[in-house]
């Protein structure tokens, strides 16, 4: 059975989740350094600071974690039994922002590519996935999202 924590006690545990330099995207880094693609982390001067961009090239990375991003289709991006009606509306506004993020940085006209965390689990499938859209000249390979 799962431990119960005190709100004080899971407060402490949540602030200790990272925004920047997570496993998922320190994976996906070492996918695109392995193909040749070279890119900048945690852009700031870019609109949402996508984990990953190369502003030469005009593309843009995110690395989604399923349960924080909202992943609806996967396992890990439940939406809590406990507090529920709050981690509901928690991860809408975090899913509404995220398309935020997106939206501006198309309109900057760069490319936008997501990496759900559970995608990691097939490495080969989602590097190739990857240099398809990093290496991509054709707009319309590059409409992930």
């Amino acid at each position: 059975m799962a431990e119960i924590h005190t709100t004080a006690r899971r407060s402490a545990l949540m602030k200790r989740v990272r925004r920047e330099r997570t496993t998922a995207e320190d994976a996906v880094c070492k996918m695109l350094w392995s193909i040749g693609a070279r890119y900048r982390r945690n852009v700031r001067s870019l609109p949402g600071t996508p984990d990953v961009a190369n502003k030469a090239r005009r593309k843009a990375v995110f690395v989604h974690g399923c349960f924080w991003h909202h992943h609806e289709d996967c396992p890990r991006g439940r939406v809590p039994h406990r507090n529920s009606a709050f981690w509901r509306e928690k991860l809408r506004r975090n899913s509404e922002r995220d398309q935020r993020k997106i939206v501006s940085l198309r309109v900057a006209g760069y490319d936008v590519f997501v990496v759900w965390e559970c995608e990691l689990e097939k490495p080969d499938i989602l590097q190739k996935r990857i240099a398809e859209f990093w290496f991509a000249t054709d707009r319309s390979v590059c409409s992930q999202s």
